[in-house]
């Protein structure tokens, strides 16, 4: 998956962008109180999204 989809996918399920860190950028879920981060590749794992968005408390995305 690109990681601007997953970006985008994060973005409409109300999660937003804590800070960048070194090599990650860390998104929290402001209802949960959830938050994880997301690597700066440009494609990242099916897996990985799926995790990510169970970290967060959101839907898995729909399309791979």
């Amino acid at each position: 998956m690109k990681r601007i989809d997953l970006l985008r996918h994060l973005t409409q399920h109300g999660c937003r962008l804590l800070r960048e860190g070194a090599n990650h950028s860390w998104w929290h879920h402001p209802q949960s109180g959830a938050r994880t981060s997301v690597p700066r590749h440009n494609e990242i794992n099916n897996h990985l999204a799926k995790k990510i968005c169970r970290d967060l408390g959101i839907a898995e995305p729909a399309s791979f």
